[in-house]
Parts: C-alpha cells; structure tokens; sequence
C-alpha cells in the first residue's frame, strides 16, 4: 500500500471502464470490438508501466534508505535475496495482471481472457525482472524507466523495423544490406512482445496452442537471462 500502486491499479480500472462507456457512446459500428480492443490497449500499456514504476521506486527506496545494506547484513546468500525480491515483484505482477482481466470478462469469452490474461502476467513478470536488473545496475529512478520502458519499445516495433528494413523499398546499398543485417541480428536477441497478448485473441480467437506457447517461453528465456545477469551484477558490486 505504501508504493500507491493498488490506487493506481482501481484508477486505472476506472479510468478503462469510462473510456468503454463513452466508447460505446460515440461509436457507429462494431461498438463492442472498438470498446475491447481499447481496453485491453489501455490494460496491457498501464500493467506493464505501473509495474516498471513500482519495481523501479521499491528498489531505488530501498538504496537510497539504505535498507539493502541492513538486508545484505543479514546471513542471506545474495542470490537468495535478489530471487526473493524478484519472486515478491513478480507475485505483485501476476495480482495486477489478474485485476486488469477482469473488466475484459464483460466482452469476451472467459477461455479467451484467460488466455489473454496468462500472456499478460508473463509481459508483467518480464518486465519486473528487466526493471529490477536495470534499477540495481543503475541506482537512479529515470535512467532505470528509460532503459526498461526502451528496451520495451523495442520488443513492441522490433517486427516493423525489420519490415521495413527488408521491404520491397529498401535501398540495395552495401549500407542498407549491413542494416537489414544489423536488425535482424537486434531481433534474434530481443523479446518478441509484438506477438504476446494481442487484442485480436480477444476479438477473433486465441492463436494456435504452438505459437502461443513459442511466444511466452521466448518471454520467460529472456527473462531468465536478465535474471542470471543480475544475479552476475549483483555479487560482483559493493553495496
């Protein structure tokens, strides 16, 4: 409660239930589709931001209030204190995924949310992981959120990018080939969040089974890796 962050998540939910409503007001057609995939827009954006937020201001409190020293003083093996933090972040996570399914019940089918909702706690999850690596090697709040929420970005349009570096328009150049290969190379490495929890498996159906258990175990590998590497990072630091 100290953080806001249950405030911020009613705030949020209300704030997505007026936008449907009025939605549902001014729109002509498919009212119901433009009110859903709004929502869950809205939902997915505002999860994946208050989650960066809380991570991001509970670990750089905690730094800067010197409770890590006090907590570190304790005979607690590194890792099991920064795979604690982790696990009490990714539980917070995982609950405020849940909450932000549940205004999404009134549109769509419950298999369908559930769905929906699974792929969003694993976004949550990995974008509370990338918080925590990025808070602890940085030790300041906006450098922390602007590395997270840019590597963010990047997962969400790394698909356009290599579209558009690889389309019909491209230049030819020895340059432009070395950039095609530059974005390829980016992509192998980074999340492919453009391909997780998407409005359309509420509207439209969820994908098949094996391309929607590719797209979260490629979320939950790279989460895994910027686990280790913050692990890595933290038993080599002074605190």
């Amino acid at each position: 409660m100290r953080s806001g962050l249950p405030w911020l998540a009613v705030a949020t939910l209300i704030a997505v239930i007026g936008l449907a409503g009025f939605l549902a007001q001014v729109a002509v057609t498919e009212s119901q589709a433009l009110e859903l995939s709004v929502a869950a827009a809205v939902l997915r954006a505002a999860a994946v931001f208050l989650v960066c937020a809380h991570v991001a201001a509970s670990t750089l409190r905690e730094i800067n209030d010197k409770g890590l020293e006090l907590m570190l003083a304790l005979p607690l093996r590194r890792s099991t204190h920064y795979l604690g933090r982790l696990a009490g972040f990714a539980l917070c996570a995982v609950a405020l995924s849940a909450a932000f399914c549940a205004p999404l019940f009134w549109w769509a089918r419950p298999s369908l949310v559930a769905c929906w909702g699974a792929s969003l706690a694993c976004e949550a999850v990995l974008a509370a992981a990338v918080t925590l690596f990025f808070a602890m090697t940085l030790a300041q709040l906006v450098p922390a959120m602007a590395a997270t929420l840019g590597l963010y970005v990047l997962g969400r349009s790394i698909a356009a990018m290599q579209a558009i570096a690889s389309g019909p328009l491209s230049d030819p150049a020895f340059a432009a080939k070395v950039e095609q290969h530059s974005v390829d190379a980016l992509a192998a490495v980074l999340p492919r969040l453009d391909q997780v929890t998407r409005a359309e498996w509420l509207l439209y159906g969820a994908p098949p089974a094996g391309t929607y258990v590719a797209a979260l175990t490629g979320l939950l590998l790279f989460g895994a890796l910027v686990t280790v590497a913050g692990l890595i990072d933290f038993h080599r630091r002074s605190v």
